[in-house]
């Protein structure tokens, strides 16, 4: 396993979301963390402490989807993981700290979930038609055993999450796809969608 070589295309890829999510200010301080689906078994991860604006392939490890994780991943690795094998048609999966994320998350926490309604931009997430109705984006405690952490998220969205997406409290959003292209544009649709409802409590206060 620890010399299972990380495709170039995927490389390229986790190297193309880092300087994305960089340019937008979502990745501070080395945070978030991105990884694609090798094949049935393995995922490329980032690793831990690095620059995801700067992602070199020697930043991008190769971990299996059951088993124990080599040194050095991301301590959220166990959250892709589990996504992974818990839903065969994710290939990409995505984290960053956005400024509404991460307020929207504590603000609505104790209620577990941000509600989103009447946005046209609810088109840009996997399987949503129109502007009517509601978007519930799951809330869930952050929890640094992020092995327990990602048992409890599971249990919880099940094999029909609401959104391709999900917020820890005071840590920002994940979201994935098909491809890296399909979680960019889920990522930004809900950042988008985020943004709006924050704002939109800002004037109403």
């Amino acid at each position: 396993m620890p010399d299972l070589v990380v495709p170039a295309s995927l490389a390229l890829d986790l190297a193309a979301i880092g300087r994305f999510a960089a340019a937008h200010g979502w990745v501070p301080a080395t945070s978030g963390n991105f990884s694609c689906r090798i094949d049935a078994a393995h995922a490329a991860v980032t690793r831990s402490g690095i620059d995801k604006g700067n992602i070199r392939p020697e930043d991008i490890i190769a971990v299996p989807l059951r088993g124990a994780l080599p040194a050095g991943v991301s301590a959220e690795t166990p959250l892709h993981v589990s996504r992974y094998r818990r839903d065969p048609g994710i290939g990409a999966i995505v984290h960053v700290l956005t400024i509404a994320a991460t307020v929207l998350s504590r603000l609505d926490a104790t209620r577990g979930y941000v509600e989103l309604e009447g946005f046209e931009m609810h088109k840009s997430l996997r399987g949503v038609t129109t502007h009517e109705g509601t978007v519930r984006l799951p809330i869930f405690a952050n929890d640094q055993d992020t092995g327990r952490l990602a048992e409890r998220i599971e249990a919880v969205i099940g094999d029909e999450p609401p959104a391709p997406g999900y917020l820890l409290a005071g840590h920002g959003v994940y979201a994935w796809g098909a491809t890296m292209a399909d979680a960019q544009r889920h990522l930004e649709g809900l950042e988008f969608l985020l943004q709006c409802s924050l704002e939109e409590r800002r004037l109403r206060r």
